[in-house]
């Protein structure tokens, strides 16, 4: 299979698992704090992960051994603490905005990482500047909000938005020298550590609401932070930061359509044609750009 082929269903079946996992996180929410549930998923990533790397291990002689790589450790570290602050900042932005504002101002990472690529001096193609506007467009008419009257969840969904992209694009700088299920195995790791930090200061768990949404945390832990992130990384091997964005924007996309598919919820002719815009912004992003690459 063409490594890009291959590397776009990666993060196709990435984006659809976050998006089918909203359901799974508001459950969640009823029984525990965001930290606790962040800090639970997050461990559940890791016993998942640590045997699975196992598994793929070519040199199982030197498994261990190979954990101790400087580079592996250093990449996980950013990236996980990238990913902690993006999920944090999120969370308290969702304490002040509508979750469809909440969405669409997450998903303009798909904005921040071609200028922060661009900054780095990789520039994007145009037809992925041209995919940046067609999604932008088709996620504010998934929204269905309207982005007057700015207030502080804004600005830290704002933040949370440019973590995202700090985070994928760190992932684009690593995953060439690192091995790809121990990355996301550390990453999860550190994301879990600094989530236990902030769930002691600001949270109470209990064993019973966590033994309450064990279902949702499973989902959360093993599909959504287990297996989708390793694919992100995965996919990201062979895939430019700008068109990844652009697939990962199909998180709304899925999670809309997993309503409809699962719940009966009714799509309008808006949200339909918002659909259609995010979808052809990644078709778009795919077709192959002649010249010298971006990478």
């Amino acid at each position: 299979m063409n490594k890009k082929i291959k590397a776009t269903a990666y993060l196709l079946f990435a984006t659809l698992i976050w998006g089918s996992a909203f359901t799974a996180q508001s459950i969640g929410m009823e029984y525990i704090g965001p930290f606790t549930f962040q800090t639970a998923r997050c461990l559940l990533a890791v016993g998942f992960l640590f045997p699975v790397s196992r598994w793929f291990e070519k040199d199982k002689q030197n498994f261990f051994r190979n954990w101790t790589d400087p580079k592996l450790w250093k990449a996980g570290i950013l990236c996980g603490a990238a990913l902690f602050l993006a999920a944090g900042l999120q969370q308290m932005g969702l304490q002040y905005a509508t979750a469809g504002k909440a969405g669409f101002i997450t998903t303009l990472y798909i904005v921040m990482v071609p200028v922060i690529g661009a900054l780095l001096g990789k520039r994007p193609p145009v037809t992925a500047w041209i995919g940046v506007a067609f999604a932008l467009g088709g996620l504010y008419l998934l929204s269905g909000v309207s982005l007057s009257g700015a207030n502080r969840g804004d600005f830290l969904l704002m933040g949370c938005a440019f973590w995202f992209a700090v985070q994928i694009i760190l992932v684009d700088k690593y995953i060439g020298a690192v091995d790809g299920v121990k990355l996301s195995c550390i990453q999860s790791l550190v994301c879990a550590a600094l989530s236990a930090l902030a769930m002691g200061l600001t949270e109470q768990p209990a064993w019973e609401n966590l033994i309450g949404c064990a279902g949702p945390l499973l989902f959360a832990g093993v599909a959504s932070m287990g297996i989708a992130y390793t694919l992100q990384i995965l996919g990201q091997r062979d895939l430019p930061p700008t068109p990844a964005a652009l697939i990962m924007s199909l998180e709304s996309v899925f999670a809309l359509l997993t309503g409809w598919l699962i719940l009966g919820e009714r799509m309008t002719r808006t949200e339909l044609l918002g659909c259609a815009l995010v979808f052809f912004a990644v078709i778009l992003s795919q077709l192959p750009v002649s010249g010298r690459s971006s990478r």
